[in-house]
């Protein structure tokens, strides 16, 4: 059996990680698995407890970050997100690979709580083109996309902080580069 490991990727909003995880787990359903973040808040119609989320209660959040149960949370919006440790390990013993798509401050703190974790910065070719993007997305207001800039300039600095550092210009030249960093 192969051995399994947690990844962490982290890169700015609009650089591509979603589309690079998502053909990643296209290519190995069975080696790779997206780990599961647990939450305060209320499901969303169509949100299931244990596929999108685990939906958990204040106190029962709590009493788990108290008791060191997770790699990594914090508090948004008034409602608490974690990394809870136990499924990761499991995956990890059952020689998965264990892929966290987590912001810059996330990273940091797993890179604390599980320092074996491999961690992968996913950045983008220029600021110009980051943008283009986030505008060709046409998610955001103009004053969202100042503000996505203004963070991804933030993050982008702290590159250095990981192990490996993909540029993703090329989607497939990025995906093969994701694939021999993972798999080597």
């Amino acid at each position: 059996m192969s051995e399994g490991k947690l990844i962490v990727v982290t890169g700015p909003s609009g650089v591509g990680k979603g589309t690079l995880l998502q053909k990643l787990l296209g290519r190995y359903p069975d080696r790779i698995l997206f780990s599961i973040s647990a939450t305060t808040r209320s499901p969303r119609a169509g949100e299931e407890h244990g596929r999108e989320y685990f939906f958990w209660s204040r106190a029962e959040f709590e009493q788990k970050r108290d008791a060191g149960d997770f790699l990594e949370w914090a508090e948004y919006a008034g409602n608490l997100y974690g990394t809870p440790r136990q499924p990761i390990d499991q995956a990890i013993a059952q020689g998965q690979i264990v892929l966290l798509e987590i912001e810059l401050e996330g990273a940091r703190q797993v890179a604390k709580s599980f320092p074996d974790a491999q961690r992968i910065f996913i950045a983008p070719p220029s600021m110009e083109i980051l943008e283009n993007r986030l505008r060709q997305r046409s998610t955001d207001s103009d004053g969202q996309i100042l503000k996505r800039l203004h963070h991804a300039e933030m993050e982008v600095a702290a590159a250095n902080e990981f192990d490996i550092t993909i540029i993703n210009d090329e989607l497939e030249i990025a995906l093969q580069q994701l694939e021999s960093a993972m798999f080597d």
